[in-house]
């Protein structure tokens, strides 16, 4: 589904990197091995070089707004620029009926951003990224903040994505998570990658 050629960018690579439909894949690596930017440079937020393709179209052919709405980047530290969480959300209802599966209730969209908790400010970044059903999901440690219970809840769903044939790459330093998650396993280091046993 997702293929990387050559990319590059200072820091990181060259990167070869194939997703399959519905594959979960771990990224790990130490604190600077260029995990993130890795991440970001296919979402395309950083300039680099090299070829993605996402079904067999190529990434400098696609509007960048329409790639990254496709190949969806979700950062560690979540960005918010409303007052209110409603208002991040192009469909309120979609976003409603996410809510339960991450352990929110529907009043959760009334909430001000700036008296959420980090893990609640995690859980409603990662809705926002979900409702928009990204066929590429690009996970930066997206249960670093939660709990065992709601990080659980998190995982179910990101399997459910899987199963409805996303393909997510998911940067955890979580081994148990790893298990339950990726089919693979890539470790980074130096801005370079390698295959490791899952």
């Amino acid at each position: 589904m997702l293929k990387v050629r050559g990319l590059t960018r200072p820091g990181l690579g060259p990167i070869d990197l194939d997703l399959s439909k519905g594959e979960c894949v771990a990224l790990t690596g130490q604190s600077g091995a260029g995990k993130t930017l890795l991440l970001r440079a296919i979402a395309d937020l950083d300039p680099n070089d090299g070829q993605v393709m996402l079904k067999g179209a190529a990434r400098e052919e696609t509007p960048a707004p329409e790639w990254r709405r496709r190949v969806s980047y979700f950062a560690a530290e979540s960005g918010w620029w409303e007052d209110t969480v409603a208002a991040h959300f192009a469909d309120v209802e979609a976003a409603r009926r996410l809510l339960p599966a991450l352990g929110l209730g529907p009043q959760a969209l009334n909430w001000r951003v700036d008296h959420l908790s980090t893990g609640e400010r995690q859980r409603l970044a990662l809705v926002r990224l979900l409702v928009q059903s990204p066929p590429v999901l690009l996970l930066d440690e997206p249960t670093s903040a939660l709990d065992a219970d709601t990080a659980k809840a998190v995982e179910t769903e990101i399997k459910k994505r899987c199963e409805d044939g996303a393909a997510i790459l998911i940067v955890t330093h979580d081994g148990e998570q790893i298990k339950r998650l990726a089919g693979r396993r890539l470790h980074m280091k130096s801005g370079r990658l390698r295959e490791q046993q899952a």
